[in-house]
């Protein structure tokens, strides 16, 4: 990723990936090299009950951190990003009821740590209150490391 180091990577040079389960959706995320993406990893599995606003999927987590400097109040589709100030994970694919045409605003600048690998959209069938699992992927016999 072009601009990981800028972005306050850590080093790691394997590629890390999540499995995030919604109700009957399952996505993969791949997770940027950054120290928000970390923290997450390290505290996988985490388990949460799904809130939609918008075009979008968030659940509360345990985890605490500041910004980092992937912060930003515009996401792209497939973003995953972590609300510091509410301890949020958020999942995007299009627009908030807050966005103004041609974007996807967040309430606040939020750390972008990892992005969904298939299309974020499929994620408009999960309901309020559908449990959510996020977990890490694991690679399968006889994949390279």
């Amino acid at each position: 990723m072009p601009g990981a180091n800028a972005a306050g990577s850590t080093g790691a040079t394997a590629e890390r990936r999540a499995v995030m389960r919604a109700g009957r959706v399952s996505l993969t995320l791949s997770l940027h090299p950054t120290q928000t993406a970390d923290l997450i990893w390290r505290a996988l599995p985490l388990h949460g009950i799904a809130e939609t606003w918008g075009a979008s999927l968030h659940f509360d987590t345990p985890l605490r951190s500041g910004r980092d400097r992937t912060a930003r109040l515009n996401a792209r589709p497939g973003d995953v990003c972590f609300w510091s100030e509410d301890e949020r994970i958020i999942v995007v694919w299009g627009p908030t009821p807050i966005s103004r045409p041609n974007e996807i605003r967040l309430m606040r600048p939020c750390n972008v740590w990892a992005n969904v690998i298939e299309d974020a959209a499929c994620l408009a069938v999960v309901t309020p209150g559908e449990k959510i699992v996020l977990q890490r992927l694991e690679r399968q016999a006889g994949s390279t490391p």
